[in-house]
Formats: structure tokens, C-alpha cells, sequence
């Protein structure tokens, strides 16, 4: 089936619907931000240290499938000369109402992020990838292109999920070892639970393994040099056994 297809329709709803990750941030925020006080997060909770960041003003940042009005805003505001690419029209449109109100620059493209070809060699000094490989069956190309899009010596930042968490079947309060690695809606779910994501009108996505997250880094060329966990904050009963999400800070060789 069309993944990608599917996966833009379903965010386009999820702006109209107003889910969590479709409401862009208010205007005191980036005001806040213009003053040198701001903050972004690349998983649900915990704010990504800003020395992961260089000098903000004037640094190129491309937000991968960073779309939503939730980054990108704050960072341009910040100083930073901001581009968005999303396949989601309707969470692009959050970053351009932004931009506009404030006068914030932001570019906006719509797109695979499995394909940059859109932009030229070492074009960007960050590139900011909240989770969103998740929605993706292959990661190879997506890390391929991020390298080639920045400058050397230029910082990937991704938000990503604990391919356990996919694994996991949950009866009330208890979990099983339902499935293997790596995952996938696809291809792991029994018909009937992919029949019903589908009518639900629910994002199709992947559980990726370690190597392919943290490995395909690596393998593309780039050295991982900082990590963190996060979770839910307590919102989730997965919380009370392992964090469900980690971020890494690699760099272009």
C-alpha cells in the first residue's frame, strides 16, 4: 500500500483534529525566544540541551519532518535561519501562520524525507529530526541524505523510539513479548489490527532495531557524540519499566 500517502492524509487530519503534536506554540513563547529564552524537545518531555546547538543567529537548521509550528518557530525566533520539510500540508500551513504573524523567514517545502534532493551538498549546519523515522520503512536513505545536506562538521539531532516499545502487548497493567524485530504495522500486525489502524485513520509505522537507528548513523558517515532517554512522564504505564524514547546528537565526519 501507499505508506507515505497514507501517513499525509492522516497528519493532515490530525491538524484538524488538534492532536498534541499538530498545535503550534503561543505567541509568548516566541517572544520568549527573541529574548534568548527558549527551548525545543526532539521526544515527548525533556528539552534538548542547547549547547547540542551552535551560536543560534545565522545557523542554517533544517527541520525534518519537524513540522507543526513547534519547533521551527522557536528556533528561528531564536536567530537561526529555518527550513521545514514535512509531506503534512496541513502542519507545514502551522509553521507558515507563524512565520508570517512574526516575521520569522521560515521556508517550507513539502516532501519524503527519504528524499532531499530538493536541496543542494552542505547546505545546512543542523538538521533537527523529531521522532518521525517511525513512519518510514527504511532508514538507510533518510541518514544518507541528512549527511549529504549538511556541511562538514554539521549536526544531526533525531528524536527516536525504543524498538522494545513496539515489541510489547499490553493487558491492563502487564506486557508480553508479542513481536519480533524489527517491527512494522505492515507486516507484523495480525490483518484484522491493521485492517482497524486503517479504518481508524491511524499512522502506519516501524519499529526500527538499534543498528538501523543508531548503525545507520554511523554506517552514513557520522559519529554519535551525545544521548539521552526520555519517557512519557508518567503519563504512560510503560513508564514504570523503561524509558520509551532516546535522542542522539551525531556529527558529519
Amino acid at each position: 500500500m501507499d505508506i507515505y500517502g497514507h501517513n499525509q492524509k492522516v497528519w493532515d487530519k490530525y491538524v484538524r483534529d488538534k492532536v498534541r503534536w499538530t498545535v503550534p506554540v503561543s505567541d509568548a513563547e516566541i517572544a520568549a525566544a527573541k529574548r534568548g529564552e527558549w527551548n525545543v524537545i526532539l521526544t515527548p518531555t525533556k528539552g534538548v540541551p542547547q549547547k547540542w546547538f551552535p551560536e543560534m543567529h545565522g545557523t542554517k537548521i533544517l527541520g525534518l519532518a519537524s513540522s507543526g509550528g513547534q519547533q521551527g518557530p522557536v528556533l528561528a525566533a531564536a536567530g537561526a535561519e529555518v527550513t521545514i520539510f514535512d509531506q503534512s500540508e496541513n502542519q507545514l500551513h502551522q509553521d507558515r501562520t507563524l512565520s508570517e504573524k512574526h516575521q520569522l523567514g521560515i521556508r517550507t517545502l513539502q516532501g519524503d524525507m527519504r528524499d532531499l534532493s530538493v536541496f543542494e551538498d552542505n547546505t545546512f549546519d543542523v538538521v533537527f529530526n523529531p521522532c518521525s523515522v517511525v513512519f518510514v520503512e527504511e532508514l538507510e536513505s533518510v541518514w544518507r541524505e541528512c549527511h549529504r545536506v549538511l556541511k562538514p562538521g554539521g549536526v544531526l539531532m533525531s528524536g527516536l523510539i525504543n524498538p522494545v516499545i513496539f515489541q510489547l502487548e499490553q493487558k491492563r497493567d502487564a506486557f508480553r513479548l508479542a513481536y519480533p524485530q524489527p517491527f512494522s504495522d505492515i507486516h507484523s500486525l495480525p490483518k484484522h489490527k491493521l485492517d482497524q489502524l486503517i479504518a481508524n485513520n491511524e499512522t502506519l509505522e516501524f519499529g526500527h532495531t538499534l543498528t538501523d537507528q543508531i548503525g545507520g548513523q554511523l554506517n552514513a558517515g557520522f559519529v554519535v557524540t551525545d544521548f539521552y532517554e526520555d519517557d512519557w512522564n508518567g503519563e504512560r504505564d510503560m513508564d514504570k519499566y523503561l524509558p520509551s524514547f532516546f535522542a542522539t546528537r551525531a556529527v558529519k565526519r
